[in-house]
């Protein structure tokens, strides 16, 4: 045991103070659901860092953990009648326990993994590159994440003018967060994200030396490395005008609507501008049954559950199916199936479930991990159900586009 903390510094006593501890956020916490425990809820977890914060409650390693096993999925900020900022209060109770801790190589090699690999591009593109040769000649280490990478193809690649023109007349100027993992893990996601803002007549710009937006690190309580980043991004940003900074990584939307005051109004997720912006009528229905995973960063963090459901049952009608649960983690959360992989496992299990009870043939996301987790455990169960992001889906009732309209 180490002494009595004097250093929670980030943790705010008026965010801490919203929660009254009335329990309605219980059963909407995943890990509640699954282990029954109240230190394994939101209540308990703002209990344990409210009494570190006042010095009432020695810190213990052991008691991190309760701490660690949070998903940061922010479901119970729908519940919570006291609009308790929980989101907020995670990360930063996560900054202040990294101070405090003892090391451990997991989280050490996580935090070098965030400021070594991810938060530079260049790094990126080359783990990337090796990864598809090892997964072509079989050399993936089977441990957990190696498992859980789906095959990788070639990396999205921008124009080389950083501008896609739209499809017609233009509307509007956008711009589109590339990001970091997302163009290396599922760049199809990106390609067809942009032909639809194309459909949509949206001019698209792609910032030149944007990097990670800094969501994973923030997450993970490394709010110094995000701050880095943002910095450097919003001098990017501020180089030219756009309408809007369309994302289609649910994780990342959130975190530049939380963390970038300066972009205030003009962040917006992909499904939220198609809808607000509309898309031209669809050439033909989708014709199989699709169901829709609820990002969790979409539905709690930004609420966003309408838009991304009318843009699937426009092209998809009668064919698209409720999932039960839909917006309850499937236990991806960023890097949580890799540091906390048997919780991640638990909630896994109860998400396929409600997942292959659909019947469905696609289950449609909005987030990269989402569709990783999804994906991992459709494959532990042999079915051929298949996860794709909501932009894939969308874009099977329009025609590619003709020769020379391609976006990249």
């Amino acid at each position: 045991m180490s002494t009595v903390s004097t250093s929670f510094q980030r943790l705010s006593d008026d965010d801490l103070a919203t929660c009254v501890h009335c329990g309605l956020c219980l059963d909407a916490c995943p890990t509640f659901r699954v282990t029954g425990l109240e230190t394994e809820s939101p209540r308990g977890r703002i209990y344990l860092m409210t009494q570190w914060k006042r010095g009432t409650l020695p810190f213990e390693e052991e008691q991190v953990k309760h701490i660690d096993l949070c998903l940061g999925c922010r479901t119970c900020e729908g519940v919570c009648p006291s609009g308790v900022p929980y989101g907020r209060i995670i990360e930063a109770g996560r900054a202040d326990v990294e101070d405090r801790r003892n090391p451990s190589f997991k989280r050490f090699a996580s935090r070098v993994a965030l400021r070594q690999l991810i938060g530079h591009p260049k790094r990126l593109r080359l783990a990337g590159y090796a990864t598809r040769i090892a997964q072509r000649y079989r050399l993936t280490s089977m441990v957990r994440s190696g498992r859980m990478l789906p095959p990788l193809k070639a990396r999205y690649c921008a124009p080389d003018t950083n501008v896609a023109q739209a499809w017609g007349p233009r509307k509007y100027r956008v711009a589109f967060l590339v990001g970091c993992v997302m163009p290396i893990l599922y760049p199809h996601a990106h390609y067809q994200a942009v032909k639809l803002l194309q459909l949509a007549g949206c001019e698209v710009w792609f910032p030149p030396d944007e990097r990670c937006c800094g969501a994973l690190f923030a997450h993970n309580g490394d709010l110094k490395g995000a701050e880095r980043l943002r910095d450097h991004n919003i001098a990017v940003y501020n180089s030219e005008h756009f309408d809007a900074l369309v994302v289609d990584s649910a994780g990342c939307g959130a975190h530049l609507k939380d963390f970038y005051p300066l972009l205030k109004g003009k962040v917006k997720d992909l499904t939220e501008w198609l809808a607000e912006v509309g898309l031209p009528e669809p050439d033909r229905k989708v014709d199989v049954k699709v169901t829709y995973q609820d990002a969790c960063h979409l539905a709690h963090a930004q609420k966003i559950k309408k838009q991304p459901r009318d843009l699937v049952r426009k092209v998809a009608g009668a064919n698209f199916v409720e999932m039960r649960h839909a917006d309850i983690c499937c236990g991806a959360a960023g890097l949580y199936s890799t540091l906390e992989p048997d919780m991640s496992n638990r909630i896994l299990d109860q998400k396929m479930e409600d997942v292959l009870a659909t019947g469905a043939d696609i289950i449609t996301v909005a987030n990269p991990g989402c569709q990783m987790q999804l994906e991992a455990g459709l494959r532990a169960r042999g079915s051929r159900m298949k996860v794709e992001h909501v932009a894939e889906t969308l874009m099977r009732a329009y025609p590619p586009p003709q020769r020379g309209e391609a976006s990249s």
